[in-house]
């Protein structure tokens, strides 16, 4: 039929009985109830699917007749008011988790910076991990009640959605958002009108309008220059997410950075805690010193105002990975701005080099320096982080400098399946959600009858293989596979047959996270996958950046492997990863594989989502799992390190793998009892929900951020910010004193101590130190007392402080101790000193020392 199609939308009118599911569709609280979803799901499953699992595309589409009939079916009703309720109480619910001791509601706020967000697949501003986390974190932060917003981007695009073509290759696809779908509305200034901001870029400004986006008790708040009055090439700026090349790159991180602080300055909010998640957003730091310069401060003053308020977490472990912009490409950029900070290009330019690129400016580099709390996001990935960075703190031990960890946790009631949330409500009533935090808690997970706890994830997995099928079949035809083809491919997915062992890998498809491991072997996978009497299904999914080639030669790979006749049917790649397959994925498949190159996995909160759910982890020791793991919870393949040779790590933990999935993993799964379902088998998996629910959902990472990071932020900005700034400004004068001294200053040993002592004794240790210009209330002189295991290293026993004395006759400084050690026999010490002032956040924050 030919002839112009126009587009007519009928939207119903919501019954006055119903008149809440305007308010719950606006509010992303119901990316994390499904109570709420469940209520437009209820009135029309299939408009929901075709909605992209919006509400208020859902809203302005079902049927008017649907909604009356909703309205006049009184259990519809009833679970609308229950719905409502629970909806009105949780927003007006005085929450007490005794955190108002390290953030104070009335004086407080919490400003969180990330480049994308997560929170449902109908608000499509992430891409992976990264935006998932943020979505996590800021879904605690509600729950937790804590004075918190979130600044991000508004992209038009987004991220791509994925397809795979006949020939495994992925195919990236922009679809545009329309704004009227978001749970969204235009920030408004203190007259009512809608809020924009402007940023200078070469030539000309740039206009930015500010949205927000409600979630529960928190407000996201995020940037669009998609505007008529912007240029098209300045339109494109919040576009994509991670699209264009450097110049896009730097013009969002300045939209992100610079433009976040100016929108919350124009919505008049003032924090007290900046919270940069990721480099992306670093140069708000320019921006927020840049204010303090208007004030009258210097620039160094003004940048530790802005540092001592200022965490950042790094989830990065590939030097590649962060943003590196050449000096010519800042330099139109900053040119101005350099001088409105008032300081000389080459000092602009050194808070961002790093040596392994001397002429960029890298924006981790930034953070680092111009912030003073610092995380990555486990305990191994703290450990590389500190390694990596530690140029910023050059004479520091990196397992002493100020780098620390807070390990990644997920949101479970985002990620817990609907079954087990009914499950836990029937079993232990609904305070089970208030109990996040108590462990001891969630040993009642015993309660659970083992045969219900059994068919509850066969539950689970039927519905995942239904997912899979439906996407699977969509996916063959739209390739052009014949029926038969497709029988075949899909033989194995039937959701009314669970009783195959279902291994899941979904996740970013980069090189370092090895999707192909398990192929190293295969003619034993063959052997594995083909066993009849104990059947094993592999399900992969996931994206590769479209500027990634190897890691979409992965993903073909893995489709060349899938038609192989050995592995048809065998071996599932699905296609379109988003959150909606993800927690299919992690609560319906039976264990989950991750295979990292050690020690590149940051965290990898996928396996969280699926431990949380009783699927069992079979992964590499790196990550989070290497705390999570604990020998019952699951299997672990104890990594090779970066020491050997990669072929050789590749093929060792591959057959370590392999060893794991033939000798423990399959034999248990299917080692049945009489009843038709393995005891073992729901053990472990009860002990990964025990173990791992309370210690890595989000709520217990959000408290240890408020703990170890936010509130000790808010202490240094009262410290600094006292008596308009002047110990700012004091620090900031002592900290020049110590840099242009230190090289200058020495330190030797001049008392001849003995190698053996009386226990009870004490042993005099005389040090002389030439300070210069110094004082000796300037720097610490510390003795450490250790002793040695069998590789040589020294390990920490205990600290001991010099107490400063007269001055010799060469003016040196003489500092005395007399060791009292408590520790018996053979043992060591060694004697350093480092500069110390009682504003510093960090003792080794200067990153200076010097060792006898």
């Amino acid at each position: 039929m030919t002839g112009t199609r126009f587009c007519l939308e009928v939207q119903p009118v919501i019954p006055e009985k119903l008149k809440g599911l305007n308010e719950i569709a606006n509010d992303l609280l119901y990316s994390w109830d499904r109570e709420v979803r469940r209520l437009f799901i209820r009135l029309d499953p299939d408009l929901w699917q075709e909605a992209g699992h919006s509400p208020k595309v859902f809203l302005r589409r079902v049927a008017q007749q649907r909604l009356d009939d909703a309205a006049e079916d009184r259990n519809f009703v009833e679970d609308y008011h229950r719905a409502m309720s629970a909806y009105n109480t949780y927003l007006a619910e005085e929450i007490d988790y005794g955190l108002d001791k390290f953030l104070n509601p009335e004086e407080d706020l919490v400003a969180y910076f990330c480049a994308e967000f997560g929170l449902h697949e109908s608000v499509p501003i992430y891409s992976g991990g990264l935006g998932i986390l943020a979505g996590d974190h800021c879904k605690a932060a509600s729950d937790l009640g804590i004075p918190f917003i979130a600044m991000g981007m508004l992209y038009r695009q987004g991220y791509f959605h994925q397809t795979i073509d006949v020939n495994g290759k992925q195919v990236a696809h922009y679809i545009q958002s329309d704004f009227d779908d978001l749970p969204i509305s235009p920030a408004l200034d203190s007259s009512g009108k809608e809020l924009h901001v402007n940023i200078d870029l070469p030539g000309r400004q740039v206009m930015i309008k500010v949205w927000q986006a409600k979630a529960g008790h928190i407000t996201i708040y995020l940037l669009d220059t998609d505007l008529e009055v912007n240029s098209e090439q300045d339109r494109r700026i919040t576009y994509q997410l991670y699209g264009g090349d450097s110049q896009m790159r730097i013009q969002q991180d300045i939209v992100l950075g610079i433009g976040g602080i100016r929108a919350i300055r124009a919505l008049d909010i003032a924090p007290t805690v900046w919270h940069i998640n990721e480099g992306h957003s670093a140069f708000q730091i320019l921006e927020r010193c840049r204010e303090r310069v208007l004030e009258g401060f210097d620039f160094d003053s003004a940048l530790e105002l802005t540092a001592g308020s200022t965490v950042f977490t790094t989830h990065t472990p590939v030097a590649a990975g962060h943003d590196i912009f050449e000096r010519e490409l800042i330099e139109p950029y900053f040119s101005s701005f350099i001088t409105k900070l008032n300081i000389e290009n080459d000092a602009f330019y050194a808070i961002g080099a790093c040596p392994n690129n001397p002429g960029g400016f890298n924006m981790t580099t930034l953070a680092l320096r111009g912030s003073r709390f610092h995380n990555g996001v486990s305990q191994i990935h703290g450990d590389v982080a500190a390694n990596m960075e530690s140029y910023v703190w050059p004479e520091i031990p990196p397992d002493e400098n100020p780098l620390r960890y807070v390990t990644n946790g997920v949101h479970a009631q985002t990620f817990l399946a609907r079954g087990w949330s009914n499950l836990f409500d029937m079993q232990f009533g609904r305070e089970w959600r208030n109990e996040m935090l108590n462990a001891p808690y969630w040993e009642r997970i015993e309660d659970i009858p083992d045969h219900s706890f059994w068919s509850q994830h066969q539950s689970l997995k039927s519905d995942l293989l239904e997912v899979v099928r439906n996407s699977a079949i969509l996916q063959y035809r739209r390739n052009g596979c014949s029926e038969a083809q497709i029988e075949r491919l899909t033989q194995h997915l039937s959701p009314h047959d669970t009783d195959i062992l279902i291994l899941g890998f979904a996740r970013r498809f980069a090189t370092y996270k090895r999707a192909n491991l398990i192929f190293y072997d295969l003619e034993r996978l063959r052997k594995i996958l083909n066993d009849t009497d104990r059947p094993v299904l592999l399900i992969f999914a996931g994206k590769a950046h479209p500027n990634d080639v190897p890691g979409q030669q992965l993903i073909q790979m893995i489709h060349e492997y899938s038609r192989r006749p050995e592995f048809e049917g065998k071996v599932i790649l699905l296609e379109g990863y988003d959150i909606a397959l993800a927690r299919k994925l992690v609560t319906g498949v039976d264990v989950w594989l991750n295979t990292p190159t050690y020690p590149l996995e940051a965290s990898g909160t996928s396996g969280e989502k699926a431990g949380i759910n009783g699927v069992l982890n079979l992964s590499v020791l790196d990550g989070w799992w290497n705390e999570g793991f604990n020998g019952e919870n699951g299997w672990g393949i104890t990594p090779h390190g970066p020491q050997f040779d990669e072929h050789y790590r590749n093929q060792e933990e591959a057959k370590d793998l392999l060893n794991i999935l033939e000798k423990q993993v399959i034999p248990l799964y299917y080692d049945r009892n009489g009843y038709g379902f393995s005891e073992s088998w729901v053990k472990m998996s009860k002990a990964s929900m025990k173990s791992l629910i309370p210690h890595f959902n989000s709520q217990r990472m959000v408290r240890d951020y408020i703990e170890s990071f936010y509130y000790p932020a808010t202490t240094q900005r009262k410290k600094l910010t006292k008596d308009n700034g002047e110990p700012a400004r004091r620090l900031s004068k002592w900290k020049k004193k110590i840099t242009r001294t230190w090289p200058k200053v020495a330190i030797r040993k001049i008392s001849e101590t003995s190698k053996q002592i009386q226990s009870g004794n004490a042993l005099p240790i005389k040090i002389a130190v030439n300070l210069q210009d110094l004082s000796a209330d300037d720097i610490i002189v510390e003795c450490l007392v250790g002793k040695e295991n069998q590789a040589e290293n020294f390990i920490l026993h205990k600290h001991y402080i010099f107490e400063a004395k007269e001055k010799n006759g060469q003016n040196e400084t003489i500092f005395e101790l007399d060791l009292n050690t408590d520790l018996p026999g053979l043992q060591f010490f060694k004697i350093r000193m480092y500069p110390s002032h009682d504003l510093l956040s960090h003792r080794f924050e200067t990153g200076l020392m010097k060792w006898v």
